[in-house]
């Protein structure tokens, strides 16, 4: 299956489950897309130590059927320029997870 995700939440403990359930779905033979948008762009920065959110980033992107992307204009308004595992991206990156994915699901 082809999944695609958006992260459009500044909450440590819906990111991480976000986060384990991309990490669940590599395990099973999955492709994953993940599209960071609005507070998400923020994602790395709210782990915890019970909710572990770099530890979850690490094993994602790691795996050769993972991609992650991150909505330009909300990294921009928060002065940020982006970073490996927050790419700089657009609306048609985003268009295109849409229409590589099989399943879309937003967190």
């Amino acid at each position: 299956m082809k999944l695609g995700i958006v992260l459009t939440s500044h909450s440590a403990e819906t990111n991480w489950n976000a986060l384990r359930l991309a990490n669940l779905s590599l395990v099973n033979g999955d492709e994953i897309k993940i599209f960071l948008m609005g507070e998400g762009v923020e994602y790395a920065k709210t782990g915890t130590e019970k909710f572990n959110i770099n530890q979850q980033i690490d094993k994602l992107t790691q795996h050769p059927k993972f991609a992650i992307y991150a909505c330009g204009t909300c990294l921009k308004l928060r002065n940020d320029s982006g970073s490996d595992t927050c790419p700089l991206s657009t609306l048609q990156d985003l268009y295109e997870v849409i229409a590589w994915a099989d399943k879309v699901l937003t967190f």
